[in-house]
């Protein structure tokens, strides 16, 4: 993410560590989500659930979180909010649903992890086992749809669902990669009529990611992070383009595209690689076992892979959080590591990088945000205290960072 206007790289939010500093604004956020705030025709949206038991939702903050699902199967109700950016007013909210989740949730995750998905007209939002729906942006529902239980879970461990929707033109795409029912499917954005859905069994045992709508000259394609293969799909029949495989076996960052490639990382297991891939590629382009590239692979990079957040091209470099406090710069052209640096002993990332203003803003579940400069020599600009864990991702508009705790949406500027 890039943008030209003046953001700052010193802040403060927490009042207990001081008086308040370039806050605008800081609005509760009712419930609890990893959801992240977007921006659409000049509001803020967000996704949380909210339990009906009082008290908060349990969340375990331990580096790397319990093996175990979360207690916390009593009766949600999914909320979508919307808030004013100027004053941080909440404009409406609609709850989706309320009821006993259909599956459970990790520890250290929540019933709403998805991030909504809009094109300026309507507002898609998709909580895995507890449906799909469609608003308009004033928050009226035009219509929903049931996909059944989506049971992403491993080793017995309820991990919770984590993909968010993705709109191209008039099509909502979901990537529902359930180890026992594994798929993909495009559905029409005016109606929620699906339109083709094929299966990944074989292709995918566990993903996390968002699916990435890719547009060139020759082709739009559907690119799945995931694993044993990262699969490339047509938009229009959902016939497979080209898969790489030899990466993590828990696939959760998106696919993404810069410099005209496609950007692809995952960890946690394989060889944790990042690999910059030509749109126009076909066929299976995994290295051989001699690292030699197929056609259509740009680059391969292993070991400097990112487990849980997606990296940011911005500039010449791309630059990778890790859950145990690692940020990564690599040139983006090559792979090439400029620095491997920890932000900090408390540090770990979970959210997505974003970057504007010649920053590189880290999102941490200390309760911070790490400021860097960009540019491939380290330097830390600031670590700028929140008030409570960053799990979402940041969205910036204009001259302002929006920025969701576990607690609160705070408008930085």
């Amino acid at each position: 993410m890039a943008g030209g206007d003046t953001l700052p790289a010193i802040w403060n939010a927490d009042p207990e560590a001081g008086k308040l500093a370039r806050v605008k604004w800081k609005s509760p956020v009712p419930g609890l989500g990893h959801s992240s705030p977007i921006a659409a025709e000049g509001r803020i949206y967000v996704c949380s659930a909210v339990r009906k038991a009082s008290g908060k939702a349990p969340l375990d903050l331990k580096v790397g979180g319990a093996r175990t699902a979360a207690e916390d199967n009593d009766e949600q109700s999914w909320m979508v909010l919307c808030y004013d950016p100027a004053s941080g007013k909440e404009l409406w909210r609609n709850t989706a649903k309320s009821a006993k989740p259909r599956a459970t949730r990790h520890a250290i995750a929540t019933h709403a992890n998805t991030t909504l998905a809009s094109n300026g007209r309507q507002l898609v939002a998709f909580f895995g086992s507890e449906g799909l729906y469609c608003y308009d942006l004033n928050g009226k529902l035009l219509w929903s749809r049931d996909l059944g239980v989506v049971n992403v879970s491993k080793y017995g461990v309820g991990w919770g669902y984590g993909s968010s929707p993705a709109i191209y033109q008039d099509r909502i795409v979901l990537l529902c990669d359930a180890p026992d029912d594994p798929y993909l499917t495009v559905l029409r954005l005016r109606d929620g009529k699906e339109l083709w859905r094929v299966s990944r069994k074989g292709i995918c045992e566990r993903s996390w990611g968002t699916p990435f709508v890719h547009a060139s000259a020759t082709a739009v394609q559907i690119v799945a992070n995931g694993w044993p293969w990262t699969v490339s799909y047509d938009l229009e029949t959902g016939k497979e383009r080209w898969r790489i495989g030899d990466g993590g076996d828990n696939p959760i960052p998106t696919p993404f595209a810069a410099n005209g490639w496609i950007y692809i990382t995952n960890a946690h297991g394989g060889k944790a690689p990042v690999y910059a891939v030509n749109p126009d590629a076909k066929g299976d382009l995994t290295p051989t076992p001699d690292g030699e590239k197929k056609p259509g692979l740009v680059f391969a990079a292993a070991g400097v892979g990112s487990y849980i957040s997606t990296p940011v091209v911005y500039g010449d470099y791309i630059y990778l959080g890790n859950t145990n406090g690692l940020l990564r710069c690599l040139d983006a052209k090559t792979g090439a590591k400029a620095y491997e640096k920890r932000l900090s002993p408390d540090a770990q990332v979970y959210s997505s990088i974003v970057a504007a203003d010649g920053k590189i803003f880290v999102p941490s579940v200390d309760g911070s945000v790490y400021v860097v400069k960009a540019g491939p020599t380290f330097e830390l600009l600031s670590q700028n205290k929140m008030g409570a864990p960053c799990f979402a991702t940041p969205a910036i508009l204009r001259d302002t960072i929006y920025i969701r705790t576990t607690e609160h949406l705070v408008a930085i500027g």
